[in-house]
């Protein structure tokens, strides 16, 4: 059962976190071209325009199933999208994955951080999780930064998308316990 409660648009200090919309294609495509960007992510190649559109598409499709997904990243003042944040759902696994990206402009002002803390605060404040986990490159320090001020810890090294990632987990208790 889809949970109805979780948030389509949230708001940080900094920071909007709002659904995709099909507008946001031409300014995500940018940011996805941005070299270096993907270099820790599978597949590390570009998208082109067709399979960012699929992108967005899926997103729509994830929280239309799942009532989370990602959102697109803004300043709270202007409307440019900055990247991307919020919850997946990992049917692989079972489990639900924070996960985020952020254009070259917006790294290092501490809003990847922000805006996954406020995704994973989110989903247990509005969903029926007892875990959210994230997970990185054990080359991307910075991301495994990200993840740890989320409030995550390292749990290990696991095979995730084809590839050895480091895991990181943030639990609660169930509610009712």
């Amino acid at each position: 059962m889809k949970p109805s409660t979780y948030p389509v648009k949230l708001t940080t200090a900094r920071l909007c976190l709002r659904q995709f919309d099909r507008n946001d294609l031409p300014v995500l495509l940018s940011i996805f071209q941005e070299p270096g960007l993907l270099d820790y992510f599978p597949p590390t190649a570009p998208p082109d325009e067709a399979r960012v559109a699929r992108l967005i598409q899926r997103q729509l499709e994830h929280w239309a199933e799942h009532g989370y997904g990602w959102w697109g990243v803004t300043l709270k003042d202007t409307p440019a999208l900055l990247g991307w944040c919020g919850l997946q759902y990992l049917p692989e696994t079972g489990e639900t994955e924070v996960g985020y990206g952020l254009a070259h402009a917006a790294w290092g002002r501490g809003y990847a951080s922000e805006a996954a803390r406020a995704a994973v605060d989110a989903g247990f404040a509005h969903l029926p999780l007892t875990e959210i986990i994230g997970l990185t490159h054990p080359d991307n320090i910075a991301s495994q930064r990200v993840l740890q001020k989320a409030g995550m810890g390292f749990v290990g090294e696991f095979e995730y998308f084809g590839i050895v990632c480091r895991k990181y987990s943030r639990t609660v208790q169930a509610k009712g316990e």
